[in-house]
C-alpha cells in the first residue's frame, strides 16, 4: 500500500512538472554579474529583487517595444521581474518568447473576518508593499472564503475576456471584492468569478485590483484568444416618452433606430449610466408627438436650463406685457444667463420675495404634471443673499437624486425640461397643450412665441446648435456647472420641428472638450434624420461668447418682448 501511494505521489509530481514545462519557452537568461529585477519594463518602475550569476532563469515574456525580458521562477515559472537584456546572457531564441506587458505586484494578503461577503463596498484595502526587496511573498494565514481575491481600487470595467476589445459585462466600484480564479500568462489580466454571464467568469485588468493572496496559485490561461459562449443580447435602454399630460405615442421603427444610434454615440464617448460618468437625452417630434429618452430616471442639477421654467412661470404671472426693466431682465436671464437678473424675475413671480418666487415656480411645474423638477432657492450671486422667509424643505421625487449629485435646490430630469419646451411650442403655434389647458386665460400664444423668440436670440453657438447649419433657428437655453453640462432646445428645420434636451455628467469636473462635441454630434444625427436630403456633414466649430460682454439693456430685443401683439 505504501509503495502504491509513493508511486501515485511521483506520478502527480511528474504531471504538474510536465504541465509547467508545456508553458516554458525553452529560453533562459543568466545575469552577467548582478542585475536588478523591476516590476515592469522601465527603469523607473519599482525594484522587486535581483539576480546573480550562476542561475538560469526561464524567459517567460518580452516587451514588445523595449529591450526588457520577463523572468520566471526556475521551478514554477511564476513571474519574478523584468530585467534589461544587456544585463543578462540569453540562451535560446528570444523571438519565440511571447510579448507581455505584465506588471509584477507584490501584495501581502489581509485577513478577512469570518463570514465576510465576497463583495463589500466598505472593505478595508489590503496593505501593498511599496518597495519590496525580496522575490518571494510570505503567505499570511487568512480566514477567507476564497484563496485569492481582488479588491477594486476604483471604478473599473469588468469584461468578458482579457482585453478592452471584449464586451463589458459589468462595472466594479472601489471596495468591491471578487474571487480570482485565474490569470493570463501573456496579458496583465485576471479572471474572476462573476454571475450574470454564461460561464460565470469575467476578467479585470490586474493593475486595477489589489490582490489578496498569490494570484499565481490560480489557473494559468495561455490562449491568446478565448472561445467564449455568446452573451445574451443587451436589452434596449431607449424608452418611449412624451409630453407630460398627453398620451405616449409608440415609437416608429425609424425613430427607434435613431435612438439606438444616439445611445451608441453616448456609449462610444464613455458616458455610460453603468458608470459614474454618464449622459441623458430626450428627443421629441413636434409633428407626431413620438419621443424617446434614456437616462430619464436620474435627477440632474437644473443649472441655468431651469431658467426656462422661470420664464414660463413669469409669463403665467404677468397680466400685461413686460416692462422695459422686466424685458431687459428676461433677455439677460435667457441669453446672458445672468443670475442677478434671474433673481429679480423670481422676485416678481414671488410678489417681492425671491424664495417665494422659487416656490411658485415649483408649484407651476407641478400643475403641469412635472413633478420631478423643482426650484427652492434663488440663484447664487455675489454679495449677501436674501434670507429665506421660512425653512426650506427639499422635495423628494421619484427620480434618482444621488447618482448625478444634483443641486439640492435646483433639479430636473431630461424629459421634463424637454416636455416643458414642447408645451411652449404647442402654446405658441397651435394654441393648445398643457400651458393653455392648465393656465386658461393666464398665458397666451403671444407670450409663448416671445419665449421662443428670446431663446432664438441665444448667442451661444455651441452644444446642440453646433450640430445643425448655422442659419437654423434654434430656440435654446444652455447651462453648466463644474460637473454637469446641459442644453435644451426647440429646432425649426425644413424637414420638421423637434425638441432635444441633453445632459452630460462627470463627478467633480467635466471637461468641455469631452462634452460639447458629444452633445453637438447627437444634435447633428437628429437633424440629419429629419433632413436626409440636405444633411449636415460635420459638427461646426461653434463658439461661446464672453459672459462679461453680454448685456441687453437698450437692445431692440427688449422692445420685441414688450409688444402686446407679437407674431414671430
Amino acid at each position: 500500500m505504501k509503495r502504491l501511494l509513493l508511486t501515485f505521489g511521483i506520478l502527480l509530481c511528474f504531471t504538474v512538472t510536465l504541465s509547467l514545462a508545456q508553458q516554458s519557452t525553452g529560453v533562459t537568461a543568466q545575469a552577467v554579474g548582478q542585475a536588478n529585477l523591476r516590476a515592469s519594463d522601465t527603469i523607473d518602475s519599482e525594484l522587486v529583487g535581483e539576480i546573480t550569476i550562476g542561475i538560469n532563469y526561464p524567459v517567460i515574456g518580452r516587451s514588445q517595444f523595449f529591450p526588457w525580458l520577463l523572468l520566471g521562477d526556475p521551478n514554477t515559472l511564476e513571474p519574478k521581474g523584468w530585467v534589461y537584456n544587456t544585463l543578462v546572457t540569453v540562451n535560446g531564441n528570444v523571438n519565440v518568447v511571447p510579448f507581455s506587458d505584465m506588471n509584477i505586484n507584490q501584495v501581502v494578503p489581509t485577513p478577512l473576518p469570518l463570514g465576510t461577503p465576497i463583495t463589500n463596498q466598505n472593505q478595508v484595502q489590503p496593505n501593498v508593499i511599496a518597495s519590496p526587496t525580496v522575490l518571494s511573498v510570505t503567505a499570511t494565514p487568512t480566514i477567507s472564503a476564497f484563496a485569492v481575491t481582488g479588491v477594486a481600487t476604483g471604478e473599473i470595467n469588468i469584461r468578458y475576456g482579457p482585453g478592452v476589445e471584449y464586451p463589458r459585462v459589468g462595472v466594479a466600484y472601489a471596495g468591491d471584492r471578487y474571487e480570482v480564479t485565474g490569470y493570463h500568462t501573456q496579458f496583465p489580466w485576471v479572471r474572476i468569478r462573476f454571475d450574470g454571464v454564461p460561464n460565470n467568469q469575467a476578467w479585470i485588468a490586474q493593475d486595477l485590483l489589489a490582490i489578496e493572496g498569490n494570484v499565481f496559485t490560480t489557473q494559468a490561461i495561455t490562449q491568446a484568444r478565448l472561445a467564449l459562449p455568446p452573451l445574451s443580447p443587451t436589452p434596449s435602454v431607449i424608452s418611449a416618452s412624451g409630453i407630460a399630460g398627453q398620451d405616449t405615442v409608440p415609437l416608429s421603427t425609424g425613430f427607434q433606430v435613431l435612438g439606438n444610434t444616439l445611445w451608441n454615440i453616448v456609449l462610444d464617448n464613455q458616458f455610460d449610466p453603468e458608470t459614474s460618468r454618464f449622459g441623458a437625452l430626450f428627443v421629441l417630434d413636434l409633428q407626431t408627438g413620438e419621443a424617446l429618452t434614456f437616462g430619464d430616471d436620474f435627477a440632474f442639477s437644473g443649472t441655468s436650463i431651469n431658467k426656462i421654467s422661470i420664464l414660463a412661470s413669469l409669463y403665467e404671472t404677468l397680466d400685461t406685457p413686460p416692462s422695459v426693466e422686466q424685458a431687459t431682465d428676461i433677455a439677460n436671464t435667457m441669453i446672458c444667463s445672468e443670475n442677478v437678473a434671474t433673481n429679480r424675475l423670481l422676485s416678481t413671480i414671488g410678489g417681492g420675495n425671491q424664495y417665494d418666487g422659487a416656490e411658485a415656480v415649483t408649484g407651476f411645474l407641478n400643475e403641469l404634471g412635472l413633478n420631478r423638477s423643482f426650484l427652492t432657492a434663488p440663484y447664487t450671486t455675489i454679495g449677501t443673499p436674501e434670507p429665506p422667509p421660512r425653512p426650506i424643505l427639499l422635495p423628494e421625487t421619484t427620480a434618482n437624486q444621488e447618482k448625478a449629485n444634483p443641486d439640492l435646490s435646483n433639479q430636473l430630469t431630461v424629459s421634463e425640461i424637454g416636455s416643458l419646451l414642447a408645451n411652449v411650442y404647442q402654446c405658441a403655434y397651435t394654441d393648445s397643450g398643457a400651458l393653455i389647458d392648465t393656465f386658461e386665460n393666464r398665458i397666451e400664444p403671444r407670450e409663448c412665441r416671445q419665449m421662443l423668440h428670446v431663446m432664438s436670440n441665444n448667442t451661444v453657438d455651441a452644444l446642440l446648435k453646433a450640430g445643425v447649419p448655422a442659419d437654423t433657428r434654434v430656440a435654446h437655453k444652455h447651462g453648466w456647472i463644474a460637473d454637469t453640462h446641459s442644453n435644451a432646445a426647440v429646432f425649426f428645420t425644413p424637414g420638421g420641428d423637434y425638441v432635444i434636451s441633453a445632459i452630460m455628467y462627470q463627478p467633480e469636473w467635466l471637461n468641455f472638450q469631452e462634452s460639447l462635441p458629444v452633445i453637438a454630434e447627437l444634435s447633428r444625427q437628429v437633424y440629419n434624420y429629419y433632413n436626409p436630403d440636405n444633411p449636415q456633414p460635420i459638427v461646426r466649430d461653434g463658439f461661446i461668447p464672453e459672459a462679461n460682454t453680454c448685456n441687453y439693456a437698450g437692445d431692440p430685443l427688449v422692445g420685441d418682448l414688450m409688444q402686446a401683439i407679437w407674431d414671430d
